[in-house]
């Protein structure tokens, strides 16, 4: 009698092992084909991103100039003026941050602050038949503007244009203070 109870207990685990082994592989099958599904995911994003690239590669962005601004040659560094840009004059504008636009100006090159420039989208095109009817205006709404605009004048105020600057852009050096990472 002990001897097939024996055998049932053994025949139970078995049972048991054989029912876990099921469940494992079925989730180590389901990770592996959500593995799978992701990277085809991932790559049909890449592909439809390197798609929008080309499209935004075909568009020109311009600033002008609501106000007379300092073109800087480091953005990080205000002292290294090269030129002021007269109020009403266009820039090429090669890349933005949340404080500074990257600009070409003539053969000058450097940084404007972002809040000096209203900002056009050109759409370029290649044979003159399909030039745009009008230019369309790439602009914030204007309510985040201002609170954008607000906010870098508070920072200004309080910590002058420099570390305002350098806090509005979120950077972190030796030598903030807490007050000024609250601030960030």
């Amino acid at each position: 009698m002990k001897s097939a109870s024996k055998h049932g207990i053994v025949f139970e685990q078995f049972k048991k092992n054989n029912s876990m082994k099921r469940i494992i592989f079925s989730f180590l099958f389901l990770l592996v084909v959500a593995t799978i599904y992701a990277q085809i995911n991932k790559t049909e994003v890449l592909q439809g991103l390197e798609k929008n690239k080309t499209s935004a590669q075909e568009k020109t962005i311009i600033g002008i100039l609501k106000t007379s601004s300092r073109l800087f040659s480091d953005k990080n560094d205000l002292t290294s003026v090269i030129l002021v840009i007269p109020v009403h004059d266009t820039v090429d504008v090669l890349d933005s941050d949340s404080t500074y636009l990257h600009v070409a100006y003539g053969d000058d090159e450097g940084y404007i602050f972002k809040r000096h420039a209203v900002l056009k989208e050109i759409p370029v095109y290649n044979s003159t038949a399909d030039q745009p009817e009008q230019v369309q205006q790439v602009q914030q709404p204007q309510q985040q503007q201002e609170q954008q605009v607000s906010r870098f004048t508070y920072l200004e105020n309080k910590y002058g244009t420099s570390m305002a600057g350098r806090i509005y852009s979120g950077q972190v050096w030796r030598g903030i203070t807490a007050e000024m990472v609250r601030d960030r």
